[in-house]
């Protein structure tokens, strides 16, 4: 029986959210009752998106000119830029230029602490330089007298996508195990359990010959695209023998957004951006489950978890205040819940992917080492020769 916690401050009510993006963590925590008071974000196109759908919050341009935070901030969210901690890139970590940017939060909570700080990046910051990057926060988190919790999420497990993402949850006078570590299921989403094709599968087509992201009723993670702006949106295998990627307005609804919630980036920018906004935000579902339990803490326990020693590695999940760490057992799956289908799921046309790019995304299959059902490659190759007759 899972029992509520009841707060040691009062239930906050104001959130400021620094690298906004387009206004995910906004988003959740209007879902229970927590308003923003105040925006940050660089990006002009991204503005033009909060500008138009959130327009009575304060909106600021850069964190770094930023002096003080609100007056009466119970929340500080920051899904910082991940550019430097990311598997792929120069992988700089903190000396990076962009997501150095988190010590610039550090300045502001060192003038300010607020009751609840939110970080959120991608699984790789745990391994990165023998994991600096966690390393790091946690220890100022403590510096500054919070203690912490960090915990990878799936967003398989909210919505039809995977989608791994770091949260780390710190509170002053709360424990933040009680938000972020209660609740787990065993229940993995989107793997292949069938030895016959009889559900849409989601895979990357630009890649194969060494990675292939495939998930039986889901797609993976939505990627920001190019460097040069052109979309990468994944693509999705039929059981009818379609082969298509998913609208942009469904892969707004993949990260937790309403449709064409994306749409006022066409106002100053090329309908692909849209595609890079989307990449980049945060799963609104998976920030909202934590702003609920914020709302609702449940008791955590800890009995399973073991004590982490200074070289052992990072594990998915942690929690620690004033130098003792402790690694959490639970899984990426926060809530039990039934697989959403695909077919229900998608409401808008998918785009048939072209020829050129099927024998492209077939080859690369044919070349590499990639584990994958049979079913599928059957289901691809029949796709690329229907499309050679349907070109003569």
């Amino acid at each position: 029986m899972k029992m509520t916690i009841n707060y040691k401050a009062d239930i906050p009510r104001k959130m400021v959210s620094l690298f906004s993006g387009i206004g995910g963590f906004e988003l959740a925590f209007q879902r229970v009752g927590i308003s923003t008071t105040l925006m940050c974000e660089i990006d002009p196109i991204a503005q033009q998106i909060l500008k138009s759908n959130l327009p009575n919050i304060e909106l600021t341009n850069d964190i770094c000119d930023l002096e003080r935070l609100p007056e009466g901030t119970d929340i500080l969210c920051a899904g910082f830029p991940c550019q430097d901690l990311s598997s792929i890139g120069v992988k700089k970590g903190l000396d990076g230029t962009r997501s150095s940017l988190v010590r610039e939060v550090f300045r502001l909570l060192r003038q300010d602490k607020v009751e609840w700080v939110i970080f959120e990046n991608v699984p790789y910051m745990l391994h990165l330089k023998k994991g600096e990057t966690i390393r790091t926060i946690v220890e100022t988190l403590e510096e500054l007298g919070y203690s912490w919790a960090y915990r990878t999420i799936d967003s398989m497990a909210f919505v039809p996508q995977h989608r791994c993402r770091v949260f780390i949850v710190a509170s002053l006078h709360n424990n933040p195990k009680d938000v972020l570590l209660s609740g787990n299921s065993l229940k993995k989403q989107g793997m292949i359990t069938t030895e016959t094709f009889s559900e849409p599968c989601g895979f990357y087509w630009t890649e194969g010959k060494y990675a292939l992201g495939l998930y039986q009723n889901g797609i993976p993670t939505l990627k920001v695209g190019s460097s040069i702006g052109i979309a990468s949106p994944p693509a999705i295998a039929f059981p009818y023998g379609m082969v298509a990627s998913p609208d942009i307005r469904d892969a707004e609804r993949f990260q937790g957004f309403p449709v064409d919630w994306t749409k006022p980036a066409e106002d100053i920018a090329k309908p692909s951006a849209r595609w890079k906004l989307v990449g980049n935000a945060v799963t609104v579902d998976t920030v909202a489950w934590i702003a609920s339990k914020i709302v609702h803490a449940e008791q955590y326990n800890p009995a399973k978890d073991k004590k982490l020693k200074d070289k052992d590695k990072w594990p998915k999940a942690a929690w620690g205040n004033n130098g003792t760490r402790y690694s959490a057992s639970v899984s990426e799956y926060p809530v039990e819940r039934d697989e959403i289908l695909l077919l229900d799921f998608l409401k808008y046309p998918c785009k048939p992917l072209s020829p050129k790019a099927a024998k492209g995304f077939e080859h690369r299959l044919s070349m590499g080492k990639v584990r994958c059902p049979q079913f599928f490659r059957d289901a691809i190759h029949e796709y690329v020769e229907g499309k050679d007759e349907e070109n003569g």
